[in-house]
């Protein structure tokens, strides 16, 4: 790792060492001997040079090698100044937090080409090191011991078999990280099954409504169709007295043509039943019109009818309007009975802790999010006192219930219910549990307390209360994903 710009001087002459954190290594050495405290280290040659010539430095895993470099920049102000090789005298007056990352290099070169430095942070390391360092000078690992720890010791000490110790580190290191992109794929695959699950879940709710809508509109159309029978039918029958008014008046006209030569009495006759024939018939248009009226009023009627089903449905099904909500009634329950300190400690368990997700969990309609409090304030903020940690998580739930319209209720362990609780945001429902009975039954109360159908989404690490609200139709995610959320915010 580079220098910055303003201590490109404290790189060594690459003539003289090697330079870079991968020139951290060396042949097969044996451990140096710790001295007292107070006493100089005494000179010793460097065994990296055999018959043949140096031996190549071993390939360290990068772990192995920040270690290394870290080991050293902690002993490196401790150790007196005419001990501090002169490119890494400026490097010990670093902060502790820069030493390592800026004067990597040169911290690296020097264990590489001065074998005497090396002997002296060695001593130092191991003596902080304590059993592990002489179990590592030893030559003996204890199983239990870091991997990463021991290798970067048996680097600096060098016993004997030290490159075997390097090497046993390097495949630790490796089925680690193989262990963590087995992991990594597993809650992937976790996490794409709960999504495919949410939208099955999404997709059967939507086929219902559209069966339910199919089925209405097969309603109405089947009352449409009789209506429109019956309004033909209707016409039919009228057209009918209309051909029959006009056959009588032709038959009326026919008899006054050939009484007329008969005689003008006949005429006169003939003519008042021809006016009394036009008297019936227009009588009948009258009436048919009319009629044809009454029918169009009475399909205008049945339209308008149609159009306001929903709402007379509605209206007619419904309670009053309520200003309550289920979680209401299981506060009035438990909220004002007297508190209890929680139980002993519960298994922990981590659902997912994807932010994305609580916010498309939260996007849903009418989505009420239910917080297990202590649970996640101790995961994410449990060095503040407890009244500090009800405040913050209270004010940051009111930023979300702001933000989303949602319902939110936070639960806490009713022990601590009278000890400075912030004024309560709006959209946000603050509840303790009763005595003997824990925050986590509560949750289940809530849960359970809600109609089917509604998206009740549970924040907490708690395995058995997320086995417990799953089973009752809740959304349960992981403390994290609310704290990620909360920082995000």
């Amino acid at each position: 790792m580079p220098l910055t710009e303003p201590y490109d001087d404290l790189t060594p002459d690459p003539g003289a060492v090697a330079t870079g954190v991968d020139a951290i290594g060396g042949g097969e050495h044996t451990a140096a001997p710790t001295p007292e405290a107070g006493s100089p280290a005494p000179a010793v040659k460097d065994p990296a040079t055999g018959p043949e010539g140096p031996e190549p430095e071993p390939v360290l895993p990068e772990p192995v090698r920040q270690r290394i470099v870290a080991l050293t920049a902690a002993v490196l102000p401790g150790l007196p100044a005419d001990e501090v090789p002169v490119p890494l005298r400026r490097v010990a007056k670093f902060a502790p937090n820069r030493r390592a990352r800026l004067g990597a290099p040169a911290i690296a070169a020097q264990l590489t080409a001065d074998p005497l430095f090396r002997q002296r942070v060695t001593a130092r390391v191991l003596a902080d090191a304590g059993d592990l360092g002489a179990a590592v000078v030893e030559g003996t690992a204890p199983a239990a011991a870091d991997p990463v720890e021991v290798a970067a010791l048996a680097y600096l000490a060098r016993p004997t078999g030290w490159r075997d110790l390097v090497d046993a580190s390097g495949a630790a290191v490796r089925a680690e990280a193989d262990s963590a992109v087995v992991a990594e794929l597993v809650r992937e695959a976790e996490q794409r099954a709960t999504r495919a699950e949410h939208d099955r879940a999404v997709a059967r709710v939507e086929a219902e409504k559209l069966r339910d809508e199919l089925a209405r509109v097969r309603d109405e159309l089947g009352q449409l169709r009789e209506e429109h029978r019956m309004l033909t039918r209707t016409l039919r029958e009228t057209q009918t007295r209309e051909r029959r008014a006009n056959e009588l008046l032709a038959t009326e006209r026919g008899r006054a043509t050939r009484a007329a030569a008969d005689a003008d009495a006949e005429l006169r006759r003939v003519r008042n039943r021809l006016a009394e024939a036009e008297a019936v018939a227009g009588v009948a248009r009258a009436s048919a019109k009319e009629a044809r009226s009454v029918d169009d009023a009475k399909l205008w009627l049945l339209l308008e009818t149609i159009g306001q089903a929903a709402v007379g449905l509605r209206r007619e099904l419904a309670l009053d309007p309520v200003d309550r909500l289920p979680a209401d009634f299981v506060a009035d329950a438990f909220a004002d009975q007297p508190t209890a300190a929680p139980t002993g400690p519960s298994a922990r368990a981590r659902d997912t802790d994807d932010p994305a997700r609580l916010d498309q969990l939260l996007a849903l309609p009418k989505a009420h999010l239910v917080v297990d409090g202590y649970n996640v304030t101790k995961r994410g903020f449990g060095e503040m006192s407890l009244e500090q940690q009800r405040k913050r998580l209270i004010t940051g739930l009111g930023g979300i219930a702001a933000q989303t319209g949602d319902e939110v209720t936070v639960v806490f362990d009713g022990a601590e219910r009278m000890h400075g609780l912030p004024p309560t945001p709006r959209g946000v429902r603050v509840l303790f549990s009763r005595k003997g009975e824990t925050a986590d039954e509560l949750i289940r109360r809530l849960v359970r307390a809600e109609p089917p159908g509604r998206p009740v989404v549970v924040v907490s690490s708690d395995r058995e209360v997320a086995d417990g609200v799953r089973r009752h139709g809740a959304y349960p995610l992981g403390a994290d994903a609310l704290l990620r959320r909360l920082a995000r915010s």
